[in-house]
């Protein structure tokens, strides 16, 4: 019998289509659960009862951990793991993991006060990106270009922001190219550059940035290769830039868009996940 394999997400987009689309040639059937309406609880997670593997698509920043957190307690197998999708939106915890591996990361600072980021304006030059430790797809993510102004924008993060949505990194900003790349289990499906367009600095899919396929890069496949380590098997969208002493990886995105990449390079990702889903659930 065909293995049945719940995806978790709150909508069904792009992504998830080719990714059910893909599921029945790889041995196994996708079906979408919404995120919001699971309700999971203990022993027998009644709303997953019948799945035998978990595909966790979660584009929030916490329901997705929770989910898989709660899935794997009741021992159904998750693709990611929920130690990979808590390190992955924790945008400190994953640079201290790699950190810790010898991976590269950008520099960077935690800032949880105003009083850490007028450090920041004194040790790290001008100009700096601030960012939300939890978030994504570029949103609240600010250039600090001037000194002057630099208050003007912490006094959004400390009025606006709630709780843990005050925390931030600030770091360098290192230009307006960077690097996605594509992994599935241990393997790479494939690498693209992002340029920012014109009045835009950031580099990012979601903001409907220009990209082009990348060669094949042993450097960069080294770096993938201890992602794939201090994170275990799974399914991630890497993002890095490169620096004058090589590749620093940025981010790692737990639940990746994979459409630009798809259509730039012509790799077929959703075969190469479902298959590696399929391969968890035996």
């Amino acid at each position: 019998m065909m293995p049945v394999v719940a995806l978790a997400a709150d909508r069904v987009g792009w992504e998830e289509r080719r990714l059910i689309a893909a599921a029945p040639a790889a041995g196994l059937r996708l079906e979408w659960v919404n995120d919001e309406a699971l309700c999971l609880g203990d022993p027998s997670l009644p709303s997953l009862a019948g799945y035998d593997a978990l595909l966790v698509r979660s584009r929030s920043y916490t329901r997705g951990g929770l989910i898989a957190t709660l899935a794997e307690s009741a021992g159904l197998p998750t693709m990611n793991t929920s130690r990979a999708i808590d390190t992955c939106q924790n945008k400190a915890a994953l640079r201290a993991v790699l950190r810790s591996a010898g991976i590269p990361v950008p520099d960077f600072r935690l800032v949880l006060s105003r009083t850490d980021f007028e450090r920041c304006l004194r040790e790290l030059p001008l100009p700096l990106v601030l960012k939300p430790v939890f978030g994504g797809m570029g949103r609240r993510v600010t250039l600090v270009r001037h000194a002057d102004t630099a208050a003007s924008v912490y006094d959004y993060v400390e009025d606006l922001g709630h709780a843990f949505e005050q925390a931030c990194l600030v770091e360098p900003y290192l230009g307006a190219d960077s690097v996605r790349a594509l992994v599935a289990g241990d393997s790479l499906l494939g690498a693209v550059e992002f340029t920012a367009g014109a009045g835009e600095w950031r580099t990012n899919a979601a903001l409907g940035n220009r990209c082009r396929p990348l060669a094949d890069d042993p450097e960069l496949r080294k770096i993938l290769d201890g992602v794939v380590t201090a994170l275990g098997p799974g399914f991630y969208g890497v993002d890095l830039f490169r620096s004058a002493d090589g590749y620093v990886v940025n981010e790692v995105n737990h639940a990746p868009a994979f459409r630009a990449l798809a259509m730039a390079t012509g790799t077929d990702a959703a075969t190469a996940v479902a298959r590696r889903v399929r391969e968890a659930v035996r």
